[in-house]
């Protein structure tokens, strides 16, 4: 067996439900989770019927390029989005959901021989860069999300000789679970140590569409678009990730692509090639239609500002929370910081299922950063929000600290 399989940890969900394999929940309070960032609306009408439409499709094998329409729609909309051009044949490849690509990356960049080579993630994370940087042979090292900054990481943690060592650094924005979104002057400071050091930057921006401000500067920022900023047009060592599942609500689908440096996607393509991951033509021919569509979007937008500018009021009350830059979850600190035994009492007694930050995180600069904190995604329907709020609110009333 592949004797690094042992460097992995279990994922979160996996251990708090060991951690609350003990509890029933109360019998009086149908469940609610607000545990798994799945989003939960509809999908939009106009992807199931191009997946109909397109079903013929399952009678020919793939190419794991992707069809050209499909990087043509792709570049196209990072066009209308970020004012970004892309060359669609050279800078966009299409991958079965963001997940997939964020783990393969790895694979791609680190090189294994050299026993000391890093991957920085930002901390707390999804698990997804850590398994990606152990399973490729990489050490990991974290950099602490910072309160003070909307809980944006704090890269200045990471000290010099470990960048020298660094391969690959991930970046998530939006973040998960934080929300926080890395604004021009972040995005200048990691191109300049990526090109003192020679790492890769991926910039995971799976919850780019979901924000909450109004006004012709109110989507975050994107890394393509930092960088063309910054006069880094042909973006060296650097690609985005990002994907349908939470844009367009279509998680099922597992469709998404992958942009930027060309000199990697070329050696990306290679891998996956070999990988056997290319994407069915029927999802190709239903992504096409979502990329190409931005009113399910905004209908879709709609409504988590609705649940969040209803919720957050609601739980600000009892909780240290506040409205994130953009994604679907809020960060919320907890009375007596105990995180872990403030979701097994609100499971037990409300029956409402949120995931302790620190199950997110890693002890790292002397401490975890997501202790005594939980992330609830907000993607069950506005009144089910609204009713688990209410819950929480009860719960934390009836235990001060």
């Amino acid at each position: 067996m592949n004797p690094l399989l042992g460097r992995l940890h279990p994922y979160p969900f996996e251990r708090l439900r060991k951690l609350t394999a003990d509890i029933v929940p109360s019998p009086a309070h149908r469940p609610i989770s607000l545990g798994i960032g799945e989003p939960k609306h509809a999908t939009p009408t106009l992807i199931e019927d191009a997946i109909r439409a397109s079903l013929s499709g399952l009678s020919a094998y793939p190419a794991t390029a992707g069809e050209p329409a499909l990087r043509e729609a792709c570049a196209a909309w990072v066009q209308r989005r970020y004012g970004v051009t892309l060359n669609a044949a050279t800078q966009v490849l299409p991958v079965n959901g963001s997940r997939e690509a964020l783990f393969a990356l790895a694979q791609t960049v680190v090189d294994a021989s050299k026993p000391d080579a890093a991957v920085v993630c930002p901390n707390p994370f999804y698990q997804i860069y850590e398994g990606a940087a152990l399973l490729a042979g990489a050490q990991t090292a974290f950099a602490n999300s910072d309160p003070a900054r909307n809980f944006a990481p704090d890269w200045s943690q990471i000290d010099d000789a470990t960048w020298a060592r660094t391969q690959l650094l991930y970046v998530c924005s939006p973040g998960n679970p934080t929300g926080a979104v890395l604004p021009l002057a972040e995005w200048r400071t990691l191109f300049e140590l990526s090109d003192r050091h020679g790492f890769v930057i991926a910039g995971d921006e799976c919850y780019s569409e979901i924000y909450f401000r109004e006004g012709p500067d109110a989507a975050p920022l994107g890394a393509l678009q930092a960088a063309q900023a910054l006069g880094r047009d042909r973006f060296e060592r650097l690609v985005v990730l990002t994907s349908l599942s939470k844009r367009s609500n279509v998680p099922g689908m597992r469709s998404g692509f992958v942009a930027g440096d060309a000199a990697i996607l070329k050696q990306f393509l290679l891998y996956r090639t070999y990988h056997g991951s290319a994407m069915s033509l029927v999802v190709q021919a239903a992504s096409i239609a979502a990329w190409n569509d931005e009113a399910h979007v905004v209908a879709n937008r709609a409504l988590y500002r609705e649940k969040f500018a209803r919720v957050t009021p609601m739980l600000s009350e009892v909780l240290d929370v506040r409205l994130p830059d953009a994604g679907f979850y809020l960060w919320a600190g907890v009375p007596g910081g105990d995180d872990i035994a403030f979701a097994r009492g609100l499971l037990a007694q409300y029956n409402v299922a949120v995931l302790p930050g620190s199950l997110l995180a890693r002890k790292a600069h002397g401490s975890n950063p997501g202790a005594g904190r939980v992330r609830m995604a907000l993607v069950a329907g506005t009144d089910e929000c609204v009713e688990a709020a209410q819950r929480i609110v009860d719960y934390t009333k009836s235990h001060p600290r």
